[in-house]
């Protein structure tokens, strides 16, 4: 059984400087009208604590739903917050989440884990609660658990205009570990799944790996997990060949590297956001030779790299 009750991941969160402008992105990418934010409440509604401490922080909200996991984004007040305190460190994406049943068996669960609360309050435009959990070191990222009280309004979007991808469908989050087995296996038992093969980078004669304009092995181990919504890649490259992976570990440490999208078309799709100001970073063919992928720098304007992956039987 999953820990939470469900292996459902639901929810991606963003923690930004300017929610008015990375809405803005954001709606571009989709192919969406820009959201409207709104802001949490204060204290006295929302009964927000922050390591065991009430705090008056708020945060200005927006929600985006895609084809697959949910979008949010925060932009938080000066008040103490596990997202101001993420914020002090860059922008960039601060949590995944579950929905839960019985939240505090939850944390009881997660507590004898090892996991403490980070955070807790309600919500504001609905009835039900959250709460953060202290689950970077294993997970590498934050785990916000979700109880409504209510069904959860929908924020989809009709589409305007085409997205910029060719497609809105989030298929990926991606994170790079120090350790592989050891994260495949709390990733797993979290997940209440059976762990899968890892699978080596392959032969760099069929991979053709160009990383920042130079061929390279960018050797590294691969494993992936299925979840309802969204698949779960985890990565352990390898100390001794460049890649974006590498480089990654190198400067940022193990954590979210990228999120993924299927796309048509690769070269055009490169192109396109290349003459936007996002330059290629990495790319390769698949090691069994059924597709190819390409990183892009889209940090700038979505606090995370996009990769785009082509399938040749689709």
């Amino acid at each position: 059984m999953p820990l939470l009750g469900n292996n459902r991941i639901n929810q991606i969160a963003f923690v930004v400087n300017d929610i008015e402008a990375t809405s803005h992105a954001f709606a571009k990418l989709l192919g969406i009208p820009k959201p409207k934010w709104f802001l949490t409440a204060p204290h006295s509604i929302s009964k927000a604590y922050f390591r065991g401490k009430p705090t008056n922080a708020q945060n200005k909200l927006v929600f985006m739903d895609t084809p697959s996991v949910q979008i949010e984004l925060i932009e938080p007040n000066h008040e103490p917050s596990t997202m101001r305190e993420f914020l002090e460190q860059g922008e960039g994406i601060h949590h995944i989440a579950f929905d839960v049943d019985h939240m505090q068996e939850k944390v009881n669960i997660m507590e004898k884990r090892g996991f403490s609360v980070i955070q807790s309050g309600e919500f504001t435009s609905s009835k039900g609660r959250y709460l953060y959990l202290d689950t970077a070191k294993t997970y590498k990222t934050m785990i916000e658990l979700l109880e409504r009280e209510e069904p959860q309004a929908d924020v989809t979007n009709a589409s305007t205009s085409s997205p910029l991808l060719g497609t809105n469908q989030v298929t990926q989050l991606a994170f790079v570990v120090k350790n592989l087995d050891q994260t495949a296996d709390d990733f797993c038992t979290l997940l209440g799944v059976e762990k899968p093969a890892v699978i080596q980078s392959g032969d760099p004669a069929t991979t053709q790996v160009v990383f920042r304009g130079q061929p390279t092995e960018a050797k590294a181990k691969f494993l992936f997990i299925q979840t309802p919504l969204i698949e779960i890649e985890l990565i352990e490259p390898a100390e001794d060949s460049l890649s974006t992976w590498k480089e990654h570990l190198d400067t940022k440490g193990e954590g979210i590297h990228h999120i993924a999208f299927i796309v048509k078309k690769l070269d055009e799709k490169i192109e396109k956001l290349e003459k936007l100001g996002y330059p290629l970073i990495q790319r390769g063919d698949f090691w069994n030779q059924q597709g190819r992928y390409a990183y892009v720098d889209t940090r700038s304007d979505y606090k995370v790299i996009i990769e785009l992956l082509e399938k040749l039987n689709d």
